[in-house]
């Protein structure tokens, strides 16, 4: 099956979806690859969206990238202590961007080990703020082309197998928005932050 190609500039709900089963990688400054299968996903649309940090057409030094094209990077410190990773999507100036919420590891296990302190591998990348630790990326990031020779790459297609539509979780201050069915979930559920049941 032919690898269906990448297209950022679509959506945030549909680019949320195209993400799973595709591979997130990182490459650090000497070249060494950490990689892992996007399980895991949640679109922020702007525009009405209250969950989303471009609500209303809110614009931020934090928040500046998300007004970029769809293909950067949006990267954003969370309680002080948590990178969150996003890919920003849509045309310049739309403010939507898709959060990656979990990845099943696939590729440099032992530097990941390392940068999470040895935590199960279950645990590795299974959440935003541990998988954006786990593949060493921070607000250094922020802004960055997600391209063929960046340090950060998305590879593969989409996965072919059943997608599970559910609330996105963190947010609960955004009323009816928090119940959209705009987080996505595919594969084996071990690699997920939270069950849909949970939600």
């Amino acid at each position: 099956m032919a690898a269906t190609a990448f297209d950022p500039r679509m959506p945030a709900v549909e680019l949320a979806r195209d993400l799973l089963g595709r591979t997130l990688v990182r490459i650090d400054e000497e070249g060494r690859r950490r990689a892992g299968v996007i399980v895991e996903t949640e679109a922020y649309p702007g525009g009405d969206d209250l969950a989303s940090h471009s609500r209303g057409g809110r614009r931020t030094p934090r928040n500046g990238a998300m007004y970029l094209a769809g293909g950067h990077l949006y990267i954003y410190l969370i309680y002080g202590l948590h990178h969150c990773v996003n890919v920003v999507s849509g045309p310049e100036d739309s403010g939507e961007a898709v959060l990656i919420r979990a990845l099943r590891p696939v590729e440099g296990l032992a530097a990941m080990r390392v940068a999470r302190g040895g935590c199960r591998d279950r645990d590795l990348a299974r959440g935003p703020g541990r998988l954006a630790a786990a593949l060493g990326i921070d607000r250094s990031l922020d802004a960055s082309w997600i391209g063929p020779a960046g340090p950060v790459r998305i590879e593969g297609s989409p996965e072919p197998g059943e997608v599970v539509a559910c609330g996105r979780i963190g947010i609960e201050n955004a009323g009816p928005w928090t119940a959209m069915p705009w987080r996505f979930l595919c594969g084996d559920r071990r690699w997920w932050s939270r069950p849909p049941d949970r939600s």
